[in-house]
């Protein structure tokens, strides 16, 4: 594992960044396009506007890659559940992001039903070298079958070479990311398969695990105990950030312990400064375990190159959250993050640029909107108002959950 050069918790630089998503027929995400994504991208609007849908992409297509296609289609209802009602063509993910050094890349990929079973419709990698010519593909797959260009700067006038694969539900990218003469392919899967989408749960952060250093933080944070205790014997520089960090945010705490047990378990222990024991974490406030966990995973010394968390306002107070959104932006020097929240608290924090509004169309779709394009939200903000003031006194235009599921009225502006 890499450690960080120095002891700042922004140093490594990102592996790759996502700059546009565009997904069709992912429940009621009909066909819509995240442009211009930034490094801090939070998601916001009214319960069953697609927040947690669109969270739940970025969820799907890494399991796609760490478990298989069939686990993760069955996982979520197969076509019935997961595919947009009344839809007739496949479920289509495409991202462009850009690795350091290489041109943009786009990667396609397109999924449909079987007998029952999931089908790869069409896998692409797709790249323009150079400033003139045309993009080509240097991967290109259909059910199974398929050709791909070696090496690590494929060119449209290389030897394509066919590499069948066993099954139409493999992913054809993690397949051949497995194999050196395709590098592209491997950058990839280890990107995707680095992905961090947080389904964090506080009761899971009080469990008592067995003992053993861990590096990375579970999806649920069942393993935090083991996290601290990694950090402890390999990080304690690191560690100590993290603590004098949690400090700023929960002035008693002192320090977080991992203590073994005869019996083989782990113990999370917190010692408030007045107190001369610490408390089992099973006793520690729902809002301090949550805390300390999002700053674990914020100062991983080997962070993922792309985080997702889910609704960080939960169980934290409200003044801790612009804080955390500090937090949240320090860490996009080293990691890609998307966030949904329901709290102006937290949006006070973030930039128009970084928020994306969903709402329902008058059909039942889920449809974007970036804040910065919403008439006079700039204007307002280059004055010192903050977003989520802005939010709550109906200045968006959009994402307000009493008005037609959030939709924008003919009266309001809609936008430049």
């Amino acid at each position: 594992m890499k450690s960080p050069k120095s002891g700042s918790h922004h140093d490594r630089r990102l592996s790759a960044k996502i700059e546009y998503l565009r997904i069709k027929n992912f429940r009621a995400l009909k066909d819509v396009e995240l442009k211009n994504i930034t490094p801090l991208t939070v998601l916001l609007g009214p319960n069953g506007s697609g927040k947690s849908t669109l969270f739940d992409v970025f969820a799907f297509l890494s399991e796609c890659f760490e478990s298989g296609l069939r686990r993760a289609w069955d996982r979520r209802g197969r076509a019935k559940e997961l595919k947009t009602r009344g839809s007739t063509g496949p479920l289509v993910i495409e991202i462009k992001y850009k690795e350091d050094g290489y041109p943009l890349i786009t990667y396609h990929l397109a999924v449909d039903e079987r007998d029952g079973a999931p089908i790869v419709v069409e896998e692409w990698l797709r790249w323009k070298r150079g400033s003139y010519g045309q993009p080509f593909r240097f991967l290109d797959y259909r059910q199974g079958v398929g050709k791909a260009v070696s090496g690590d700067r494929p060119d449209k006038e290389d030897k394509r070479a066919e590499y069948p694969l066993k099954s139409p539900d493999l992913i054809a990218v993690s397949a051949l990311g497995q194999f050196a003469e395709h590098p592209r392919a491997a950058a990839l899967r280890e990107f995707i398969t680095g992905w961090y989408v947080s389904y964090l749960s506080i009761d899971s952060t009080r469990g008592q695990p067995e003992v053993g250093p861990q590096e990375r933080l579970s999806r649920t944070g069942d393993n935090l105990a083991n996290v601290v205790q990694y950090l402890e014997e390999r990080h304690p520089e690191q560690l100590a950030r993290i603590f004098g960090a949690l400090r700023a945010r929960v002035p008693r705490i002192e320090r977080v312990v991992a203590e073994a047990m005869p019996d083989g378990r782990l113990l999370l222990a917190i010692k408030d400064a007045p107190f001369e024991s610490p408390v089992l974490a099973r006793f520690v406030s729902d809002g301090t375990l949550k805390m300390l966990a999002y700053l674990i995973l914020l100062y991983d010394p080997d962070p993922p190159p792309f985080i997702g968390i889910e609704e960080p306002e939960n169980f934290l107070h409200p003044r801790l959250l612009i804080g955390l959104a500090e937090e949240c932006r320090s860490a996009t020097s080293r990691s890609q993050l998307l966030v949904t929240t329901h709290s102006p608290f937290f949006l006070n924090g973030i930039r128009p640029e970084e928020i994306r509004i969903l709402y329902r169309n008058e059909d039942g779709y889920t449809e974007i909107r970036c804040a910065a394009d919403i008439r006079g939200v700039r204007e307002f903000m280059k004055e010192g108002a903050l977003a989520g003031d802005l939010w709550m006194e109906g200045h968006f235009g959009v994402g307000d959950p009493l008005s037609n599921q959030g939709a924008p009225s003919r009266r309001q502006g809609t936008g430049n």
